[in-house]
């Protein structure tokens, strides 16, 4: 899927572009697969404000994926590519050979009228689920588990990849898209190929109008505000906040850890992700 550049006919045309849509097949979601989503705007059960710059949005149908990939030993044919205003990546839709009807994430390289299987033991071509144990080492996957049975969890957005690097005792070790490298049991399933859509990353938003579009209300920096809207606010000119940088309610946003110490994966990370700094 390319990209699509406007004619600089206004200032907020001239830097933004959009995905030409060439993978897409049909227009209309499957009536059966979707649901109506409500939005909160940031507030919760009370009606206060809990995340800040959130709020409208275009109207979004949200599409049911088959994360789990659960129906084994019948194939499923791709009856269309569709696009899903829920996330970066195209979605697939199957037929199965009972009739049934299921979305997946669709992965670089399938097209409508492939066919794609999930069980113990399928082919490893691209669209096929099946247990990390079942697949031979190298290959990129995505929509991958974190517990058997979950669903998939890590590696869905658009270009995305991991790769199974090896396979010793009861565990995988996969080489995640950040550069961390991780340990997942044997039963956990994964999709063979990279996800769809990599050229997402490189659509340029252009406007602010069309982050209004996506629900993102302005970001205003805390030194901006009033001292009465934000600790960093308030002095006489343009002036750098006056103390380290943090929340609204105090808290410092800089230097610390964020990550829970006592979450139970930490023990399965066996090289954290690369530094950005050191490349």
């Amino acid at each position: 899927m390319g990209i699509r550049i406007y004619r600089p006919t206004s200032a907020g045309r001239r830097n933004s572009s959009v995905s030409d849509f060439a993978e897409i097949t049909k227009n209309r979601p499957e009536k059966t697969l979707v649901k109506r989503i409500k939005k909160s705007g940031g507030r919760n059960h009370s009606g206060k404000t809990t995340t800040r710059f959130r709020g409208g949005g275009a109207r979004r149908i949200y599409r049911i994926i088959d994360f789990k990939r659960t129906k084994d030993g019948v194939a499923a044919n791709v009856i269309a590519i569709e696009y899903d205003p829920n996330r970066t990546c195209n979605i697939a839709l199957l037929e199965y050979a009972d009739g049934e009807k299921r979305y997946i994430l669709a992965p670089a390289g399938l097209g409508v009228g492939d066919t794609v299987e999930s069980g113990q033991q399928v082919e490893p071509k691209v669209g096929n689920c099946m247990p990390l144990a079942t697949i031979p080492a190298g290959l990129e996957l995505h929509n991958i588990e974190m517990n058997p049975g979950q669903g998939g969890k890590i590696v869905r957005s658009a270009g995305s990849s991991a790769r199974l690097v090896a396979k010793e005792g009861q565990w995988a070790q996969l080489l995640m898209p950040s550069g961390e490298m991780r340990l997942l049991s044997l039963n956990c399933r994964a999709t063979i190929g990279q996800v769809g859509n990599a050229d997402h990353q490189h659509i340029r938003i252009g406007k602010a109008g069309r982050k209004r579009h996506l629900g993102r209300r302005p970001h205003v920096r805390g030194k901006a505000m009033n001292p009465v809207a934000h600790p960093m606010g308030g002095g006489e000119g343009r002036s750098n906040g006056g103390r380290h940088p943090c929340s609204p309610t105090g808290l410092l946003a800089k230097g610390g850890k964020t990550r829970n110490p006592r979450k139970a994966s930490n023990k399965r990370i066996v090289r954290r992700r690369k530094n950005k700094a050191n490349g």
